[in-house]
């Protein structure tokens, strides 16, 4: 049963594709200087919408809502680096991933913290964004540590930079970038401490369309569209995993 205003996702050609995603992700999911949606995501939908032949929507909307949407039907899919996890297969189905990353640490300069298993003691701080897997694996364990929870990862990251947390959980990628964004104040601790697989997000028991985008992604990887998203947008991020040989998030 699909939720007032929603409807089941349809695979008919010529039907809007309504994606799901938070734009303020960058440079995966975000908006341009005049306000619209940019970065590596909203172009894998637009080529996504494109090989199925369907108009596309970009819906946006805070992380921790894009599940909820797509159960009711007001979306079709979510694409919004997105970690499949079973506990989210309980409630979604996933596509097959397109990027491979894991859980980092951003801690202050002069921090003693030197690996996630410091952050276990009580008395630490920690600030995670609503919905991810950074919170849902502190939850799990690190049980003694003292949360705090925002919507949006820039808070996450003043948190760090002022001193009111002692560590901010997020994606290896997200981590360089706000280490080099703060090198007064912060410092990454970049090896993951958990991998994790991306995917695009559909609702339960929509085979079909899970089937198109499965379809999608191996075309897409075949003719190199990942390794050209990256170059446009993660130019940097690349070749330091390169150095550090890390392979590739996108791949």
């Amino acid at each position: 049963m699909w939720g007032c205003g929603g409807k089941p996702p349809s695979t008919a050609t010529g039907e809007v594709l309504r994606v799901g995603m938070d734009l303020r992700y960058p440079p995966f999911e975000m908006q341009d200087k005049a306000g619209h949606p940019d970065g590596v995501s909203v172009r894998l939908a637009e080529a996504l919408a494109a090989h199925l032949g369907r108009p596309l929507a970009i819906v946006p909307m805070d992380f921790s809502g894009l599940i909820p949407a797509l159960k009711t039907g007001n979306i079709d899919l979510i694409i919004s680096s997105m970690t499949a996890t079973d506990e989210r297969r309980e409630s979604l189905d996933f596509s097959k991933p397109y990027a491979f990353t894991g859980l980092a640490l951003l801690v202050r300069k002069d921090s003693q913290i030197q690996s996630v298993a410091d952050l276990a003691k009580a008395g630490n701080t920690i600030a995670v964004k609503a919905g991810t897997t950074g919170e849902i694996w502190a939850i799990k364990h690190l049980p003694d540590a003292k949360r705090v929870v925002f919507e949006d990862q820039s808070a996450c990251v003043l948190e760090v930079v002022a001193g009111r947390a002692d560590a901010f959980i997020y994606d290896q990628l997200s981590i360089y970038k706000y280490a080099a964004e703060n090198p007064a104040t912060t410092r990454g601790l970049l090896q993951p401490f958990v991998e994790e697989e991306w995917a695009i997000g559909a609702a339960k028991g929509h085979a079909a369309l899970l089937g198109q985008v499965n379809g999608f992604l191996d075309e897409f990887r075949a003719r190199d569209g990942f390794g050209k998203l990256g170059e446009q947008y993660l130019r940097d991020e690349k070749k330091f995993l390169e150095a550090a040989g890390i392979p590739f998030i996108l791949r």
